[in-house]
Formats: C-alpha cells, sequence, structure tokens
C-alpha cells in the first residue's frame, strides 16, 4: 500500500502547531509517511510575530519519511490556503491526508487513514474518509460507518472526489430545493445551510461547507469512526474561524481501527445518536446565549 502524502496547514498558533506534529510524529506510520506543511503569510503585523514563531518551529520539524514545507508570500486567508494546497499535493499524488494546526491524532490515525483510503480507492459512492467523529455513545456501533457529512476535522480524500468540488457557492446553491436542504441540515437537526448563506453573502469564507455541499449534492457518503480519532484542540477561541466552545472535544481512540464498512449506505442508528447529539448542541447554544443576556442584565 502506498501511503497518502499528510498535508498540515499552519498560520499563527505556535502551542497548537506543536501539539499537533508532536501527536502526529507519535503514530506508527509517521516515519514513513511525506508531510507537506503549508504556512500562511501574516495577515497584518499583528500576526507577524507568532507566524514566525511557527516557521521556526515547523524547519525543525524530524521524524517523517520527508518533510517540506511551503511558506506563502502573502495571506491567502485559511479556505483559499486549503484548497490550493489540496489541489497541488492532489495532482501529483492522487490521494491526501490533510490536517490544520489544531488536531490531535491518535497514534492509529494515519493507519486508519490510508487503509480507509486503499479500501474504497475504487468506490465512487465514498468521496471522503473523516478521522472524527461527535462524542456520541459507540455501544454497539460498527468501528466505522457512513454518514452524509464530511466532517474535516482530520480527513483524506482522492483525486476523483476533489474533482467534483465546486468553490464557487453560487453554483451550488441552486443545486439544492427544500428537500435537499432539509436533508443536508441532517433532516432538520443542525443548520448547516445557515453557512452556506453567510458564505454567500460574505460573512465567512469556509471552504470547508463548500466541500460538504459538492460531496452532498453528489450523493456522496463519507467514512467515519465509531470513535473519534481525532481531538480539536482549537475550541479555545485562538483560531481564525472557531469560537470558544468544548461540547465537540473528545478522546481519541488508543486501538487500530481493524473493520470497515462494506456495506456502502448511511448507518441508520448511528445516524439517530448523531441526530441526538446535534439536538444537544443546540440546548447547550442556547443555554451559553441566557447566561450572557443575565450576565448583561447583572452588569447594567
Amino acid at each position: 500500500m502506498e501511503l497518502a502524502p499528510i498535508i498540515l496547514f499552519v498560520y499563527n498558533r505556535p502551542w497548537h502547531t506543536r501539539q499537533t506534529v508532536e501527536a502526529l510524529r507519535k503514530n506508527e506510520l509517521a516515519g514513513e509517511s511525506n508531510l507537506f506543511i503549508f504556512s500562511d503569510a501574516p495577515r497584518n503585523e499583528r500576526d507577524e510575530k507568532e507566524v514566525s514563531k511557527v516557521r521556526n518551529f515547523i524547519r525543525t520539524i524530524k521524524g517523517f519519511k520527508k518533510v517540506e514545507i511551503i511558506e506563502r508570500e502573502s495571506n491567502l486567508g485559511l479556505a483559499n490556503s486549503i484548497i490550493s494546497g489540496v489541489t497541488d499535493i492532489m495532482e501529483k499524488h492522487g490521494k491526501v491526508i490533510v490536517l490544520e494546526d489544531d488536531l490531535l491524532s491518535s497514534p492509529f490515525f494515519l493507519r486508519y487513514m490510508n487503509e480507509g483510503l486503499e479500501v474504497y480507492k475504487d468506490d465512487e459512492k465514498v468521496l471522503h474518509i473523516a478521522g472524527y467523529m461527535y462524542p456520541i455513545d459507540d455501544t454497539g456501533l460498527p468501528e466505522t460507518f457512513f454518514y452524509r457529512a464530511a466532517s474535516c476535522w482530520g480527513w483524506g480524500t482522492w483525486k476523483r472526489a476533489w474533482r467534483l468540488f465546486e468553490p464557487d457557492i453560487k453554483k451550488l446553491i441552486p443545486m439544492f430545493n427544500k428537500s435537499k436542504i432539509k436533508s443536508f441540515n441532517i433532516d432538520g437537526c443542525y443548520n448547516f445551510w445557515s453557512q452556506v448563506e453567510r458564505l454567500s453573502r460574505g460573512k465567512i469564507d469556509s471552504w470547508a461547507i463548500r466541500w460538504y455541499a459538492s460531496v452532498f449534492i453528489n450523493n456522496g457518503l463519507c467514512l467515519h469512526p465509531a470513535h473519534s480519532l481525532i481531538d480539536n484542540i482549537g475550541l479555545d477561541g485562538s483560531g481564525v474561524h472557531c469560537g470558544s466552545t468544548w461540547i465537540y472535544r473528545t478522546s481519541v481512540g488508543m486501538k487500530p481501527v481493524k473493520y470497515f464498512e462494506r456495506t456502502i449506505a448511511e448507518n441508520t442508528e448511528a445516524l439517530r445518536r448523531i441526530k441526538q447529539f446535534l439536538a444537544s448542541t443546540r440546548v447547550a447554544f442556547w443555554r451559553r446565549a441566557v447566561r450572557k443576556i443575565k450576565n448583561l442584565t447583572v452588569l447594567r
């Protein structure tokens, strides 16, 4: 099995980047894997110092078969950086594993990703391999299952799938009707469509929602582990696009994934538990909102 290249996108978080790399280096396939690191240029003078710290660190990274660093000379922003970086490496290698600078991986993450990319490489319906899963109860679930949404905290795909990526949100929107929007929103349990609308109005710049929409509109499915192999440590308010929330934090699986689902269909029981979790995030959101309002009232 030819191992997929790993792409790591970094910006201005030296501590998070170091934690991400240290966890990745502990993967059993790290020493056999090529690592490509894309470092975006500072957006403004305020970011220059932290970007410099990150670049100084990534130049010292060892423990991989090869480390290649691409330092951008101008700021692309996260979305453009990821889209262009994935496209460039994909053209040369045909498959990729993608990480950002705030993701702690299980020691068995790379093995799972590479085996998943090998098992489903010729299955046109499978478009995405995800390393993250919400902190759901995985009792009784298979080790892996298919789910419609493309989780992008540690993921992989193939050139055949990436060709379906539509970066123009205004081309994607007309492909959705009311029924498809409801399904895109996990049957109304979580409003992913609001990200599409905000992107179309220029309020956010998310590559991930465009990738999910591209996968969805092409009737694709995404493989997920029942027990997450990724923990996002960037949900502390330090990220460019993520606010502070701990509800998505999870413990990573510490044993290799041995079972890869052969039935290419969404797992109904896994979907039920995911819906239950997503519904709980809405409750948590409103509780936080109420607390903020109460605090403002007290301060007045």
